[in-house]
């Protein structure tokens, strides 16, 4: 269970920069992780549909008439209406939509923890070393912690079961 401190000193150790003890520190590096850590968080989140993010959720019609998009949805992957704003136009009087949501530090799995730090390095990069060659680093090394992130996630559960199909069940 990482912390948002954990992750963000990862971020600055990738960096070759001192941890931080906490958010509320007086150093540009808790500066810049106070400031950018649930922006790139969510950003990221919502880049890729994570399984660990997906949620299905029932939603009710609000007084309005519309059914109100909660504010933990980062991104919506399937609904049955039109989504305008932070509502969705629909018939019915509830709905079900498929979203990604805001996940805690604390319940991502490590191989996005250490995506998002990655992620955060490169953020942290030009404003605390001013290095490009360090910054261009970052991006090769965060280019490929995504493509095995999303590995990671795509085969992280089993597949289903075939359970009836007619070639099979010829077959046998």
């Amino acid at each position: 269970m990482l912390t948002k401190i954990d992750i963000c000193s990862m971020a600055l150790l990738k960096l070759g920069e001192a941890p931080i003890q906490s958010l509320s520190d007086d150093t540009a590096s808790a500066q810049l992780a106070r400031t950018l850590f649930d922006t790139i968080s969510d950003t990221l989140i919502a880049s890729y549909p994570w399984r660990f993010a997906t949620c299905t959720t029932d939603l009710t019609r609000c007084a309005d008439g519309d059914f109100l998009i909660p504010s933990d949805v980062l991104r919506i992957i399937d609904c049955p209406g039109k989504i305008t704003g932070n509502k969705i136009i629909c018939a019915g009087d509830s709905i079900t939509i498929t979203a990604l949501r805001r996940v805690a530090p604390e319940n991502m799995p490590t191989y996005f923890a250490s995506l998002l730090a990655t992620k955060l390095a490169m953020e942290f990069c030009v404003p605390l070393s001013g290095d490009n060659n360090v910054f261009r680093m970052l991006v090769a090394l965060y280019e490929s912690e995504f493509q095995s992130a999303k590995f990671i996630d795509g085969t992280s559960s089993s597949p289903q079961q075939i359970k009836e199909f007619s070639l099979l069940n010829s077959r046998f």
